[in-house]
């Protein structure tokens, strides 16, 4: 499409001279808060945002970029059901959120709670603790995050398990399995990481049988969504000793509230879905919109398509 009107929101300077020097015949204008709703009717690309009310009132719009790489707050049903395309910023949180999966298996796997309470209370106070070297990493998701996650586990001489939909040799995994084998790879590993989007196939794949399963030595961590793992049966899992502990960024109520048992779970670290919370993520959404809005204006096909169907 030749000269479109872009509405961008949530950019900074930079980044707004960067999507109007890649299509300078495009009209691109940044929105926030209320102006995207005033300023939507015209629109042909917005990146950010769009409502149900919203989209009803966008009658040139074409095509909506999310932000964020899992894009489950802009599946809702009035979108599913129009012509309008969806992609996603899928990838551009790979590399902090792998990063962050392995802060907190070694936190967990030394025992750093310890530590900290220690350090609060001026006290010096050595522990024997494990290392990652000779364990064994599960990943459920193998997307780019997860595919970060396992070349980064190699690299602490870790044994990788990995879980996808189509159980295909992935660079770094040792070994795939689909998703109705995933009871193979549960006693086997040591940390359970969770990479994969919350979709309808997702959720809840996690209960007290999956829990039950694995080693009472093993961790659990989740920096993808919530409500993959189902909340009672992972609590039942702290505090019963089924599993050893937990890291969890992605929660199934978000913000997590302050009277959530969560908070003071047996060895339980908690972060407030943060791992990704960086500027350069950002900037790789934005690189990705910008390729994409590239394609758009020269009518060739889009990258990072989200199945509407399937929410990601």
């Amino acid at each position: 499409m030749r000269d479109p009107l872009v509405l961008v929101s949530s950019v900074t300077d930079d980044q707004l001279s960067q999507i109007r020097a890649a299509v300078p015949d495009a009209t691109v204008e940044r929105v926030d808060g209320d102006q995207l709703e005033e300023r939507i009717d015209g629109a042909h690309v917005v990146a950010g945002t769009v409502t149900a009310a919203s989209l009803a009132r966008a009658s040139k719009l074409a095509w909506v970029h999310s932000w964020a790489a899992g894009p489950n707050n802009q599946v809702f049903p009035e979108m599913v059901a129009s012509p309008v395309m969806l992609t996603c910023s899928k990838g551009n949180g790979a590399i902090p959120l792998a990063e962050h999966a392995i802060m907190l298996m070694l936190m967990l796997n030394r025992d750093a709670l310890a530590w900290l309470r220690a350090q609060d209370e001026r006290r010096w106070a050595r522990h024997t603790h494990a290392e990652l070297n000779g364990l064994t990493c599960g990943i459920i998701g193998l997307g780019y995050s997860g595919v970060d996650l396992a070349q980064k586990a190699k690299a602490f001489h870790m044994e990788v398990l990995g879980v996808r939909r189509n159980a295909q040799p992935t660079p770094y995994v040792d070994e795939v399995y689909a998703p109705g084998d995933l009871h193979q790879i549960l006693p086997r590993v040591d940390f359970l990481v969770v990479t994969a989007p919350y979709t309808k196939e997702t959720h809840g794949m996690l209960g007290a049988e999956e829990f039950k399963a694995m080693k009472t030595s093993a961790f659990y961590v989740n920096f993808s969504r919530g409500g993959i793992a189902d909340d009672e049966a992972l609590l039942a899992a702290l505090e019963n000793g089924w599993i050893a502990g937990a890291g969890i960024d992605a929660h199934g109520e978000e913000p997590l509230p302050a009277e959530s048992p969560f908070w003071t779970a047996p060895n339980t670290i908690i972060t407030p879905h943060n791992g990704a919370t960086t500027p350069q993520t950002r900037q790789r959404g934005v690189d990705i919109f910008v390729e994409n809005l590239v394609r758009f204006v020269t009518d060739q096909p889009l990258t990072n398509l989200v199945d509407k169907e399937a929410g990601y």
